[in-house]
């Protein structure tokens, strides 16, 4: 889960990261009351979770009144990647003397949190990745969540050359593995992470994510959520108890497992096809799921075939059986489907479909096969 800057900025003052003064306003009069606390020049910076704003225009300095006013209500009409931003950030303008990076993260293919580091930090810090991944450091914290500053200190050495900013940089770095782990984020990051005119390190920009599988222990980050940057089916989904993802292509998938379901989409793709969807039903599915599953899936126009893969060891194949017939008498489904069934109950649930004009295959990939075939006609 996403949250906007203004929010992210929050937390980091929570956890004693120090960031620019300001706060978000939703109208000029708001950010002139901001501006004339804080004091003038200040930057005006757009909440929108879409990269780019900068480039957009959604970042800009203002000097005076009549500047904020102009750019404020400019900025606040803008569309950035097919959002317009409801608050406007106001904060003070830093004199940066030197722009760094520094973030938190997972490594899903060590299994290990990621300290990742800069000198180079700003705008850019993708190209400079791309470009110089020598300047890009790398720490791991080989399974702990308190920093090692014995393994740390030669880091912090290479990324300052002042023993002071050593210091403060790997306080605020404590802070913000502390964050990480406490709120459990799957992101914590500082760009760019500044030097300004006194010679203190601020946090300019705060970006946080967090680990959507972890919110139930966190009600009070769900709040947090801007519900117009989610996908309506996917929210709808979770809240029925199914696991979906939108794709791009248009062979519907409903499967139960998160591993079958990844081997579904494999086998479409290596078959020629294009999985329109993620979308597990889960181990102890029941009728009502795989009618729910449908109807989110017939949303989708660009959808041609709906392929239903079951492995049934905790599912019963004659749940999903029902609940196929229950779609199919409560809805108009114009598209068609294409079953596979195999395991618990298996038998009782093909004598189901059967009867109702259903074809079932036994094999995955004979049934991949004809839906592949179908999404291509």
């Amino acid at each position: 889960m996403k949250i906007h800057e203004y929010l992210a900025r929050n937390l980091f003052a929570e956890f004693g990261i120090p960031i620019a003064e300001g706060d978000a306003a939703q109208t000029s009069d708001e950010a002139l009351f901001i501006a004339h606390k804080i004091g003038f020049p200040v930057v005006i910076k757009a909440q929108v979770l879409a990269g780019g704003r900068g480039k957009a225009g959604g970042i800009k300095i203002a000097g005076n009144e009549k500047q904020l006013v102009y750019e404020f209500n400019r900025i606040k009409n803008l569309n950035i990647k097919g959002y317009c931003a409801q608050r406007l950030l106001i904060v003070k303008a830093i004199d940066i003397k030197k722009e760094y990076y520094l973030a938190v993260t997972i490594d899903n293919i060590k299994g290990d949190a990621v300290i990742i580091a800069s000198a180079e930090g700003g705008v850019e810090i993708e190209e400079t990745a791309k470009a110089h991944p020598d300047k890009i450091i790398k720490f791991y914290m080989q399974g702990d969540k308190i920093l090692d500053e014995a393994r740390w200190g030669p880091v912090a050495v290479r990324l300052f050359n002042d023993a002071r900013l050593q210091q403060s940089a790997t306080s605020i770095l404590k802070n913000l593995l502390k964050l990480f782990f406490e709120k459990d984020c799957s992101l914590a990051e500082i760009n760019p992470f500044v030097v300004n005119k006194d010679g203190n390190l601020v946090a300019a920009d705060a970006k946080v994510v967090f680990d959507d599988n972890a919110l139930y222990r966190h009600p009070e980050l769900i709040a947090l959520r801007d519900l117009k940057y989610e996908d309506a089916d996917e929210l709808e989904a979770k809240d029925e108890g199914l696991s979906f993802v939108k794709l791009e292509g248009n062979v519907g998938c409903i499967v139960n497992g998160a591993g079958l379901a990844m081997g579904t989409m494999d086998t479409v793709n290596l078959l020629g096809g294009r999985p329109a969807n993620f979308l597990d039903v889960g181990g102890s599915s029941n009728p009502q799921k795989v009618l729910n599953a449908v109807k989110i899936l017939l949303r989708n126009k660009d959808i041609k075939v709906i392929l239903i893969n079951i492995f049934g060891g905790i599912t019963r194949c004659d749940d999903i059986a029902n609940g196929i017939l229950t779609a199919l008498k409560q809805i108009d489904i114009p598209i068609p489907l294409v079953i596979r069934l195999t395991g618990t109950n298996e038998k009782e649930a093909k004598a189901l479909l059967t009867q109702a004009g259903l074809t079932i295959y036994t094999s995955m990939r004979q049934a991949v096969t004809q839906a592949v075939k179908i999404s291509k006609d």
